[in-house]
């Protein structure tokens, strides 16, 4: 079967034979999932999740993601199809998008002022997001800046929370009435679940907003709420470092990143507490801006 989702500010095609495919989007996606195709529409990318067919779905059953008739991850277990999507989904936008300077982090908003959170995997950036998103502030997105060049405004790419092992459990009891996905089980990043986004930030998602902070997380249960100060040449080299296409973009994508961290307020912290994170961030960072 095919559907389509409207990500703003992109539209996927997909193709499936996999019922947990289908029935995870519909239900996370909600009113930007449609199943009526029509051809005059244009399509940012068309990609395809298939699970195995013949006598291979009966032992070791696999799933195979495709985008314009390239497999750029090795098949994986069948029960991580959905995952497989998502992270599919964030491939076709990293490895073909110039239009805009691509950051892989969470971005979240308040009062039209954004802030950027760069981390690497294990730094609690996706509990955080989902607590400051559920909690007064517009999801933008919990995996990638979209941020226009030659500027600080960063677009809204509206996708679920993915959630890994202990965050699970502890999502799920914060947030009881939000929706989530199937567990993916034993993936590369452990048990994975996707949280929908909330109704609001879906609703907002062709609002852009101003980055006015950069901030690195990183959760550590022992310690109270710890902030540093970040000059501007380390913060360059740690933006860099997540940022999928400033090669490929050439000296503009440089510029944009240059002129955001001279601008932006500049942070890493340390954390346990996400409502002492919460303050931080809303007094520090957007009411100073």
């Amino acid at each position: 079967m095919k559907f389509r989702l409207n990500l703003s500010p992109y539209i996927f095609e997909i193709e499936t034979n996999s019922d947990l495919v289908q029935k995870n989007a519909a239900l996370i996606y909600s009113d930007a999932y449609s199943e009526t195709i029509c051809n005059d529409e244009f399509i940012d990318y068309r990609v395809s999740i298939t699970t195995s067919t013949g006598l291979r779905r009966f032992f070791r059953p696999q799933a195979r993601f495709m985008c314009d008739d390239k497999e750029p991850f090795k098949p994986l277990s069948a029960n991580q199809a959905y995952a497989m999507l998502e992270w599919g989904m964030n491939w076709a936008v990293a490895a073909h998008e110039l239009q805009y300077v691509i950051v892989h982090s969470a971005v979240l908003a308040k009062n039209g002022k954004a802030i950027i959170f760069p981390a690497p995997p294990g730094s609690g950036k996706s509990t955080l997001t989902a607590h400051l998103a559920n909690n007064g502030w517009r999801l933008l997105s919990d995996e990638m800046a979209l941020i226009s060049l030659g500027t600080k405004t960063v677009h809204p790419f509206v996708r679920p929370i993915c959630l890994k092992n202990q965050s699970i459990a502890l999502a799920q009891s914060w947030f009881p009435e939000s929706t989530f996905s199937t567990i993916a089980t034993h993936t590369h990043k452990g048990d994975v679940i996707h949280m929908a986004p909330p109704k609001s930030s879906s609703e907002a998602k062709s609002e852009t907003a101003e980055i006015v902070g950069i901030v690195f997380p990183q959760y550590q249960a022992d310690t109270t709420l710890d902030i540093y100060h970040l000059d501007m040449n380390s913060t360059f080299l740690r933006l860099i470092d997540n940022a999928f296409n400033l090669k490929a973009i050439g000296d503009e994508g440089f510029k944009t990143a240059v002129d955001l961290i001279e601008t932006c307020a500049r942070f890493e912290i340390n954390y346990n507490d996400l409502n002492e994170v919460e303050s931080f961030l809303s007094e520090e960072i957007i009411d100073a801006n």
